[in-house]
């Protein structure tokens, strides 16, 4: 894996041990609430145009819109038992993100806020 993030549903626990993470950190899927708090915006995910600053978005945000998709689409009952105890799912999913491509995210970070500086600055 060399860029973007994964999400990995960890139903038994052992991902940690089957996984090389000298390239990649695992991370819990935070609640919303607990990750606006407790993580840097510089260090979110935005699950579209991330390098043209597209808008960062929560880990818990991000997850459950792609499974709600994905019962939507499909139809899955392994989606619709997910949402329906997604307390206790979100608990069992793993954030699965590169270290080259989290230090990028701060960076992509950093230069999208010195483009909004310069925009603001220069507005008349």
């Amino acid at each position: 894996m060399s860029g973007g993030v994964a999400y990995v549903y960890d139903e038994d626990g052992l991902f940690e041990k089957r996984c090389n993470t000298s390239m990649a950190t695992l991370e819990k899927v935070l609640p919303s609430a607990q990750q606006i708090s407790a993580m840097p915006k510089s260090a979110w995910h935005a699950p579209v145009n991330v390098k043209e600053g597209g808008e960062r978005q929560t880990d818990e945000q991000i997850l459950k819109t792609l499974i709600e998709r994905h019962f939507r689409y499909t139809g899955s009952e392994r989606a619709k038992a997910l949402l329906a105890d997604w307390e206790k799912a979100r608990t069992r999913f793993i954030k699965v993100l590169p270290t080259e491509y989290k230090r990028a995210l701060g960076e992509l970070w950093e230069r999208a806020q010195g483009q909004v500086g310069k925009e603001k600055s220069v507005t008349v």
